[in-house]
């Protein structure tokens, strides 16, 4: 009988784990914190600027920051999920931003942001 390496197993194993057991914890917008990276869920509801725009979930909205080198490719009314993390600057303390680093459309294309 021959026996496997435990890393040549658990390689087989992995597409047996559920995606949403491999997925990051979804954060409420009402819950985000300054410096904490996040992954928020919700609907696009306005382009601000050609490198911003308003995410919302039921428990609130923030501006998503895109970058300058990057142009909005969302558009109103489209559910997404974003990773990024909340800007920590004092100014937004009451108004927070989150820099994004990719955004997942709803038909599952990731953008990764630069």
């Amino acid at each position: 009988m021959r026996v496997l390496p435990l890393a040549v197993v658990a390689l087989f194993a992995l597409p047996l784990v559920a995606p949403a057991a491999m997925a990051a914890e979804i954060t409420k917008i009402g819950d985000i914190e300054r410096g904490a990276s996040v992954t928020l869920q919700g609907e696009v509801t306005r382009i601000l600027d050609e490198d911003e725009f308003r995410l919302q979930d039921e428990t609130g909205s923030v501006r998503i920051y895109i970058g300058w080198r990057n142009r909005v490719m969302v558009e109103v009314g489209e559910e997404v999920t974003v990773k990024g993390f909340v800007d920590d600057d004092l100014v937004d303390y009451f108004r927070p931003e989150i820099y994004a680093q990719q955004i997942v459309r709803a038909d599952g294309e990731t953008v990764t942001l630069n």
